[in-house]
């Protein structure tokens, strides 16, 4: 007797198993598929996006019909809500900039030199170990550093430190402790992102600079930092512009006086206290103080994302790429 062999697309000819161009044709329109709900996905995000910033303008216009731009940008005064209304954003820029600026000052090198010791000299027990610990601070809730801030912070940092021993006065509600609070709110984002910028530097460059007798700390200075410089400034924007749209700590603890300051032991007001105020308010639609709360949104929109493109513009421009 002769044997006979049936060959796997004998198998899947009609009249035994599917057929290969049946099956090819499932697997088509299950790509076919995913690629629509992906393609759905994103284009709910941009549509989400159109929609925000629509928003934004036709208010926006609506309070520039009865306010001016001129004064908006040059007036010293924010009274929106008082008989002798005055509509410069000024104060409330100001105290956003002040809250970011210490925010920034606390937050950046702490979270930089985090970064740098879990990739150059922590081993990875060790890696394993702080990096998640960090990470838990991006996962506490922002109400929670307000209450820090406002409870701890002031009444047993600030206060003791710069009234009792400087004789500085310091205000209950202060940009000061805000300021902290955001830029330890801050440090996960910094460390997270710069820690994997530097390991992905070539090692190749690190072993060349040993071979020539650096130490560890001049590797660190002189090689792997310039060589991930694009990637830690944009962490630095990126991290600056959540500092500026922070919302719950500077409501609870920097007050709600909007002046225009620089010291950063007064009461003051931000941006998106303000935002958070009127909107929690019994401020009626269609007035110009509920108009006045889509301006300063539309202006803080405009300067976190010039944030955000000059973050990736960094990040294109200085790139370094190595083989």
């Amino acid at each position: 007797m002769s044997s006979t062999t049936i060959t796997p697309l004998e198998r899947n000819l009609p009249g035994g198993r599917p057929s290969l161009a049946r099956k090819f044709s499932w697997l088509a329109a299950k790509e076919t598929a995913i690629q629509s709900v992906l393609a759905a996905c994103a284009l709910l995000s941009i549509l989400t996006t159109v929609g925000i910033v629509a928003v934004l303008a036709t208010e926006t216009i609506e309070f520039f019909k009865v306010a001016s731009i001129w004064e908006f940008f040059t007036e010293t005064r924010w009274t929106p809500q008082f008989e002798d209304k005055h509509f410069g954003i000024l104060p409330l820029f100001s105290g956003t900039m002040l809250v970011a600026g210490i925010a920034s000052l606390i937050g950046l090198p702490l979270g930089l030199a985090s970064a740098l010791f879990m990739s150059e000299y922590a081993s990875p027990r060790t890696r394993g170990i702080v990096k998640p610990t960090l990470e838990i601070l991006a996962g506490v809730p922002t109400v929670v550093y307000g209450f820090f801030a406002l409870v701890f912070l002031t009444p047993y940092i600030i206060r003791p430190i710069f009234r009792g021993l400087l004789g500085l006065d310091v205000d209950i509600f202060n940009a000061a402790s805000a300021g902290v609070a955001v830029g330890i709110m801050i440090i996960p984002t910094v460390a997270s992102l710069s820690e994997d910028v530097l390991r992905s530097v070539p090692r190749s460059l690190r072993e060349g600079a040993y071979a020539l007798g650096s130490t560890k700390f001049d590797v660190c200075v002189r090689v792997v930092l310039p060589a991930a410089l694009s990637g830690i400034l944009a962490s630095f924007l990126l991290a600056i512009s959540r500092a500026v749209g922070e919302t719950m700590i500077v409501v609870i603890a920097c007050g709600q006086n909007p002046r225009l300051t620089f010291n950063p032991f007064t009461s003051t007001e931000t941006m998106t206290a303000y935002i958070v105020n009127v909107s929690l308010g019994d401020t009626p639609a269609g007035t110009i103080e509920y108009f006045s709360l889509y301006a300063v949104a539309a202006t803080l929109f405009v300067m976190t994302l010039a944030m955000n493109i000059l973050a990736q513009f960094i990040l294109r421009r200085y790139r370094e790429v190595y083989q």
